[in-house]
């Protein structure tokens, strides 16, 4: 068994205490929840569109994203996942899944009972507290993803996506803003901002050409924040320290 295995349930522990009050009893109440710990391969759908749910996932490693498919296929990225992300909390009140939920790298993840979540949330006001503010961040990011792929250029779009990424790292604790590995492909950062791969290739070269940003394959670091800033339109406030 792996070191994230057995660490079980506390990057979720760990993501619920920045989003509120949450007691060290809590925690003990969170990482006692029951939980069937899964390691899956890139590409691993873990939530089918228009399936039934039964239980909720955790990523504990990996990254993740959300997407949709139109009916010629084409694939819309909706958001990524960090490790400690709930991927389906609407699944507690939702019976059906109404979007596909797919790894984008290795990851570890923990498929936890709905009646487990729910009878913690009724028995721990703070537990409740995080989850619900867990998901009108969520959709305060979505408001934000709507309209850098419908109103921003496209070097604006691909910079926010960067700007957006290092930030969430930073807050969940394990990257630095200025220098991490990008775990998503061009292709996937293309559905994520309605451009093809061609296209945002191109715009990381004009990020890198204006001394934004430096590149060695998916390493990057952001050699300007405040340039960087500038160009992406980017304002944290949004993520509310997410």
């Amino acid at each position: 068994m792996g070191v994230v295995e057995l660490e079980g349930l506390n990057p979720l522990a760990r993501k619920l205490q920045r989003l509120g009050t949450v007691s060290d009893e809590d925690v003990q109440y969170v990482l006692a929840l029951p939980c069937s710990v899964k390691t899956v391969q890139a590409g691993h759908y873990l939530v089918r569109d228009g399936r039934p749910a039964t239980e909720c996932c955790v990523l504990l490693s990996g990254f993740a994203c959300r997407h949709k498919l139109a009916a010629n296929g084409a694939r819309q990225i909706v958001s990524f996942h960090l490790p400690g992300d709930m991927l389906d909390l609407q699944h507690l009140l939702l019976a059906l899944a109404d979007h596909n939920v797919q790894t984008i790298t290795e990851a570890v993840v923990g498929w936890i009972p709905k009646g487990a979540i729910r009878e913690l949330a009724a028995r721990s006001r703070a537990i409740n507290d995080a989850l619900w503010r867990d998901t009108l961040i969520d959709a305060s990011i979505f408001r934000e993803w709507v309209l850098n792929v419908g109103r921003r250029d496209a070097k604006t779009r691909v910079a926010h996506m960067l700007c957006e990424f290092a930030a969430r790292c930073e807050a969940a604790g394990f990257g630095s803003p200025s220098a991490f590995e990008l775990p998503m492909t061009q292709e996937q950062i293309a559905d994520a901002t309605g451009l093809t791969s061609v296209h945002v290739n191109r715009m990381l070269r004009a990020l890198e050409s204006q001394g934004a940003i430096a590149r060695d394959r998916r390493h990057i670091r952001i050699a300007d924040w405040p340039r960087m800033r500038a160009i992406a339109d980017f304002d944290a406030a949004y993520l509310h320290a997410a």
